[in-house]
């Protein structure tokens, strides 16, 4: 029988410490392999395909498809080490005597945190892939990886010869348990690391398989690829945890904690399962730092009506969170405990809330096993009672009834992650605090940058991307990037999510287009911003395509909509300027961003992806990026925060309210790339506008010498802030000339139709009479 073995980018649950330090769950046995691999990105996962077509330039300007098997790939194996050589000891654990039943296919995927700890990024290490999305699948003779348009390019450079790059999202493309199906004989085991998955993707990968006969294990005890990565995995992250000052969160924990407990109650729950790291953040304001990039800890929280147990690594928590948590009425319990609350809430009784789509499956299996157990034993004390005469009625629990099979629990979007979404008073006020401080480093960068480039310093990408970190960090409450910065010349620009490497990164110079997207954690907000630059001459068609992006950015930021818009309803505003002439983007729009947490959050989108049925409201801060990527040429995009309002409009039809923007993001936008003939007068007006507020937000940190602030030097200080930056960005001029044709045009049509008769009859006077 073939076994396999399937690698996804989330980690699921924190209980990746060493094989032997994982929990055992009583009644199960070893019967699969479960592989995590490096990051997880929160919906991406969801669409994966391969296609065996990449879009590369031909003549002209037209974009044609070449196979796949036509790119040469240089590298022949993973990062750190041979890939053949981890792929034949992966290969060698599927027979091992212990793990129970010889699995055939091993997916895994989980929820707790966008960004992972390095200890945890498994799927780099067999692939040396290292995108924040993508699925690797192993069997006995094949290996293949599922990743989307995104990292399409970054996969084919990255992956070695031994496997094969699915490109999701293509046509004709397989999902991963399509793909099992189709390479496996009928009737095979798929293992699982439960800790690893999601409950409704192990939920929905069962399903799929089983048309094929094939059957999917919990494998409890053991992580193939922490087996094979042995003493050289990297050590768990232990640092403290620190508390979120009241005047950045805005509402305090007791008053969190109440709201969730009125939503228990209304859903008839009495207690809930919380595994996203950000949403235990959030609800506790509480931050911490096991996490690249997020502000987060590894742990796990229980709400019930009467308590709150935060299940976390006591080594982190420092006497002040200790005593914040302690005046919120919340416990402390090991990490590893969580298993065992588990089963003490299920003899409870207790009827669970749960999110199917970040909640892990082991915690879902166990709790539905426990329930099984107890649901039992309560029919074998029934039957025995009823045998010596006693009522049926005497023994049972009117108020609290065990139900089998996950029937008591409930199954739902979590309600934190909504109201996380939702941003008060204090996270929008730190939210833009904390742009207009990012503004300031971004402004002392580019004009660094501008200079450098035009000085012939030969700056490579990845020392531009650490001279930016330099400059953010001169800034108040900085803790660190939102992200690992983009930093794309050329034709790594046209990678979508391109990590420089400092040993092989290109030198930022001035024939191509220079693409960075970059973004703060600070103290009181999260930033992400990108901008896109030419330091010589862009060519028409760089401009032509910059142009068409900026008109979708425009089209959006302006956009007006009912209440209970879904994000995906407002996505063609921002592509149509590129369908014009047959160009678009593979990634989505716009996403969800935290307040001092996440980069990326949800519930709310702007993509294409029409599922998402999650409206726009008021509070809610999404990103604006729209984009354009040639490939192997240059790429475009051009991204702004935005903070969703209401819209004083004159009309509230059907007695709605009707919503809009507020920018939040105030750095230029290169004028120098836009083509104004394509430009109407409506985006000219709001170019013009958005460069005026940026001076008026740039001048407060101007005042009284402070200058410096933006690491401008005196003579800049008095300067307009587009030719401090960057020269070329300046007003576009195209008004002025439009305004000259507007005014001619005008008096000829006022000596036409309105000095017509006048002229008429001065001409009969003289004349005629």
């Amino acid at each position: 029988m073939e076994a396999a073995t399937i690698a996804a980018t989330y980690p699921v649950s924190p209980f990746f410490g060493s094989p032997h330090s994982r929990p055992h769950v009583r009644g199960f046995r070893y019967l699969g392999l479960s592989i995590p691999l490096s990051r997880f990105f929160s919906a991406s996962m969801r669409y994966r395909d391969h296609g065996r077509q990449v879009a590369t330039r031909s003549s002209g300007d037209r974009i044609t498809a070449q196979p796949s098997s036509e790119l040469r790939r240089k590298n022949t194996g993973g990062i750190g080490g041979s890939e053949d050589e981890k792929l034949r000891s992966l290969r060698a654990l599927f027979s091992r005597p212990g793990i129970g039943s010889t699995p055939t296919s091993f997916p895994l995927r989980t929820r707790t945190s966008e960004f992972i700890a390095e200890c945890f990024m498994r799927r780099t290490y067999l692939t040396g892939f290292d995108g924040s999305a993508g699925t690797a699948v192993v069997t006995k003779d094949k290996a293949a990886l599922w990743t989307d348009g995104r990292y399409f390019l970054q996969a084919e450079k990255q992956l070695g010869r031994d496997w094969i790059l699915m490109r999701s999202g293509n046509i004709g493309v397989p999902t991963t348990t399509e793909w099992l199906n189709e390479v496996l004989p009928s009737g095979c085991k798929i293992g699982v690391d439960p800790f690893l998955f999601s409950y409704d993707t192990a939920e929905e990968m069962k399903a799929a398989v089983s048309k094929n006969n094939h059957e999917l294990v919990f494998i409890y005890d053991c992580n193939l690829v922490d087996e094979i990565w042995g003493e050289s995995r990297p050590k768990p992250p232990f640092k403290p945890i620190r508390v979120h000052d009241i005047k950045y969160a805005g509402v305090d924990v007791s008053s969190k904690l109440s709201t969730l407990r009125s939503e228990l109650i209304e859903a008839s729950c009495t207690a809930i399962v919380i595994s996203m790291l950000d949403e235990v953040a959030w609800l506790l304001n509480l931050r911490g730092s096991d996490v690249p990039h997020s502000p987060v800890f590894y742990s796990y929280l229980v709400v019930s009506y009467t308590s709150a147990t935060l299940f976390v690594d006591a080594n982190k928590v420092t006497e002040e969170v200790l005593v914040h948590l302690s005046k919120a009425g919340v416990q402390l319990r090991p990490y590893e405990a969580i298993l065992s609350e588990i089963e003490s809430l299920s003899d409870q009784g207790a009827k669970l809330l749960l999110d199917p789509s970040t909640v892990n499956a082991a915690i879902v299996d166990l709790f539905n096993s426990a329930s099984n157990r107890h649901l039992h034993r309560s029919e074998n004390k029934v039957k025995g009672n009823i045998g010596r005469g006693t009522h049926l009625e005497s023994t049972t629990q009117k108020d609290a009834p065990v139900q089998v099979n996950g029937h008591n629990t409930l199954f739902k979007i979590s309600p934190i992650s909504l109201s996380k979404a939702l941003k008060n008073e204090a996270e929008i006020k730190g939210m833009r605090n904390a742009h207009l401080r990012d503004a300031a480093a971004l402004a002392e960068f580019w004009a660094w940058l501008e200079d450098g480039v035009h000085k012939n310093m030969n700056l490579t990408e990845a020392e531009v991307a650490q001279k930016l970190l330099e400059f953010r960090r001169k800034q108040f409450g900085f803790i660190g990037t939102s992200f690992e910065t983009i930093s794309g010349y050329g034709a790594n620009a046209a990678i979508i999510h391109y990590r420089s490497n400092p040993e092989s990164c290109s030198i930022v110079g001035d024939k191509n287009l220079f693409l960075l997207d970059s973004g703060g954690q600070y103290v009181d907000g999260t930033t992400d911003i990108t901008r896109t630059v030419h330091f010589g001459d862009p060519t028409a068609r760089q401009k032509e395509c910059f142009t068409r992006v900026l008109q979708g950015h425009i089209a959006l930021d302006q956009a007006i909509f009912p209440e209970r818009t879904p994000g995906f309803v407002l996505d063609v505003l921002a592509r149509s300027s590129l369908w014009k002439i047959g160009l678009d983007y593979r990634h989505g729009t716009g996403h969800g961003v935290g307040a001092a947490l996440n980069v990326h959050e949800g519930p709310q989108s702007i993509s294409f992806r029409y599922g998402n049925m999650i409206a726009l409201q008021m509070g809610m801060i999404v990103s604006n990026e729209p984009g354009y990527y040639e490939d192997h040429s240059f790429g475009i995009r051009i991204e702004n925060l935005l903070h969703v309002k209401e819209e004083m409009v004159p009309n509230n039809f059907g007695g709605i309210r009707y919503l809009g923007f507020e920018r939040l993001t105030f750095v230029p936008i290169q004028s120098k790339l836009v083509d104004c003939s394509l430009l109407s007068f409506a985006e000219i007006k709001w170019y013009n506008e958005y460069h005026s507020e940026v001076w008026e937000k740039w001048k407060e940190l101007l005042k009284n010498g402070s200058g410096k602030i933006l690491g401008l030097s005196p003579s800049h200080s008095n300067k307009c802030p587009h030719q401090a930056i960057i020269s070329s960005v300046i007003v576009c001029k195209k008004k002025k000339i439009h305004n000259v044709f507007f005014f001619f045009f005008l008096f000829l049509f006022i000596i036409f139709y309105i000095g017509k008769p006048i002229f008429v009859m001065v001409l009969k006077k003289l004349f005629f009479f």
